[in-house]
């Protein structure tokens, strides 16, 4: 099964940050899932609403 959350190391391996603004990222985008009434998970965030988010793409750019 693919993974469907990208975790704080891979973030911040993603957009060369560190490990703390990663997780203030993750904070940010899982406060604006909630908002529209999804579900999150602390420390990992949707992986497709992270590249939609910071690429505006709908799957990831690997």
């Amino acid at each position: 099964m693919e993974n469907k959350f990208i975790r704080a190391d891979d973030v911040a391996q993603e957009l060369s940050v560190s490990k703390p603004y990663a997780y203030k990222l993750i904070r940010k985008l899982n406060e604006e899932l909630k908002a529209q009434g999804f579900i999150t998970i602390a420390g990992r965030v949707n992986c497709q609403y992270f590249y939609e988010r910071l690429y505006g793409a709908g799957k990831e750019n690997k």
